[in-house]
């Protein structure tokens, strides 16, 4: 594993992206949505496993995010984020049986569901990349917040 070559691919993705501050979790939505020409769908997982945090469905139609209940909403923009970066990285989503794709969700279509859910190796280089790109997308938006007076980067202006 080259974790320099991957803080590379993730600087180089942030940079293509070309971001308008201030910089949010739904502006990073919108502007993904304006380049794939598709909405943008996030939900949660009813029930996921310890083994799931978030799943990126490409669909015909739109693309689909699923997340684990996250403990906090910081929690929740990170696995958002990672997911968004697999977008952004144009990692393809690989291929798990069939049949349990059609147990895990069984309204949606088992050959799509089959592809997100191979990836959990969070060792992996697609995987490790995406988290530092996600990294780099969250320290964005904690910048644009700092810059805004929004929280949680105003802490120095309420207590000196």
């Amino acid at each position: 594993m080259d974790y320099d070559a991957a803080r590379s691919r993730a600087r180089e993705a942030e940079a293509s992206l070309r971001l308008s501050e201030p910089v949010s979790l739904a502006s990073i939505q919108a502007h993904l949505e304006r380049q794939r020409g598709r909405k943008i769908v996030i939900k949660p997982i009813e029930g996921a496993t310890d083994k799931v945090c978030g799943l990126w469905f490409g669909l015909d139609h739109m693309d689909l995010i699923m997340h684990a209940r996250a403990a906090s909403e910081v929690h929740r923009q990170q696995i958002v984020l990672h997911e968004f970066a697999h977008m952004v990285l144009r990692h393809e989503q690989e291929i798990v049986s069939v049949d349990y794709a059609g147990t895990f969700f069984p309204d949606l279509d088992p050959e799509r569901v089959v592809k997100a859910l191979k990836r959990t190796d969070f060792l992996d280089e697609l995987e490790v990349t995406a988290e530092l790109l996600a990294d780099r997308l969250a320290a964005r938006i904690r910048n644009s917040q700092d810059r805004s007076g929004g929280q949680p980067g105003n802490f120095s202006s309420v207590f000196g």
